[in-house]
C-alpha cells in the first residue's frame, strides 16, 4: 500500500486531494499548519500532522514522523491579489517563503529517501497564472512561475535516479480559500489610482466563464502521481485546460 504526504490539507485542493488518495486505497499523511479535527474521514490510513513549510524544524519533524513515503504533493500556498505597486515587499517575501521556498525545502527533504530507493514522485501544485498573464497577480505569479522552472529542471536531474517530478496547474476555483490564508486584505492592495482599473477585473472574477472544482484538481494530482510517462504538466479544470491549449 502506497503512502502520499500532502501539504496544505486544511481546505481547498489539499483537503480534496487527501480525500481522493484515501478513496483510492492509499495511506495519506495530511499536513497543515494548524491541524483541524473532523474534516477528513476517520481511518487507520489517514494521519494528520502539523507542518509549517516555512520552518525547517517543522519540516524535519514532519518528515521524521511520516517515515517512508511514495509521493510528496506540494500543495500548501498563500494567495495575493492586488496592485504590485501597493504590495509591501515584506508580504511578497512571505508569499515566496510559502509558495516557492517552502516547496523547495519540502522537496529537498524527501529527495534522499526517494533517490536511495530509486523510487518516488514529487507533485508540485502551481496555478493557471503560469499559463497566461493575469492582472493584479504579479507577485503570486512570480512565486508560482519560479516553481514551474524549478520543477522542469529538477525532473531532468532526478530521472537519473528513477524519481519522477510533475506539475499540476489548477484553474480558478471560487470555492477555495485562495485569498483568506493571508493577513493582508485585498482592499489594502488596491489604492485609489487603481480602483477604476480593478473594478471590471473583480467583476469578471465574480462571473467567470469557466471554473475549476477541487475534485478536478485532486484527480489531476492523482493522475500526475501515477503517471510513468515523461509528461511534466497537468492542467486541472476546464479553464486551465483551455489556457494550456491556447484557446
Amino acid at each position: 500500500m502506497k503512502t502520499a504526504l500532502i501539504t496544505g490539507c486544511s481546505s481547498g485542493y489539499g483537503l480534496e486531494t487527501a480525500r481522493h488518495f484515501h478513496s483510492q486505497g492509499w495511506n495519506v499523511i495530511a499536513t497543515m499548519r494548524t491541524p483541524r479535527e473532523g474534516i477528513l474521514p476517520r481511518s487507520e490510513r489517514i494521519r494528520v500532522l502539523p507542518l509549517d513549510v516555512t520552518r525547517p524544524e517543522s519540516i524535519a519533524a514532519a518528515i521524521e514522523a511520516a517515515g517512508l513515503i511514495d509521493v510528496l504533493v506540494n500543495n500548501a500556498g498563500i494567495g495575493v491579489v492586488g496592485a504590485f505597486e501597493a504590495t509591501p515587499m515584506a508580504h511578497v517575501r512571505k508569499v515566496f517563503e510559502t509558495n516557492t521556498f517552502g516547496v523547495m525545502a519540502m522537496t529537498q527533504a524527501v529527495i534522499p529517501q526517494f533517490r536511495g530507493r530509486r523510487s518516488g514522485v514529487v507533485v508540485n501544485v502551481t496555478s493557471s497564472v503560469t499559463l497566461a498573464p493575469m492582472p493584479l497577480a504579479a507577485a503570486y505569479t512570480a512565486s508560482k512561475m519560479a516553481i514551474e522552472g524549478f520543477t522542469g529542471s529538477l525532473a531532468h536531474e532526478l530521472t537519473a535516479f528513477d524519481v519522477r517530478v510533475k506539475l499540476v496547474e489548477p484553474g480558478y476555483a471560487p470555492t477555495t480559500r485562495f485569498t483568506q490564508n493571508t493577513d493582508v486584505r485585498i482592499e489594502d492592495l488596491i489604492p485609489e489610482a487603481y480602483v477604476a482599473y480593478a473594478a471590471p477585473i473583480f467583476a469578471a472574477f465574480e462571473k467567470p466563464a469557466l471554473v475549476t472544482k477541487e475534485t478536478e484538481v485532486a484527480e489531476a494530482v492523482w493522475q500526475a502521481a501515477n503517471d510513468v510517462s515523461d509528461q511534466l504538466r497537468f492542467p486541472a479544470g476546464p479553464d486551465a485546460v483551455a489556457l494550456a491549449r491556447g484557446s
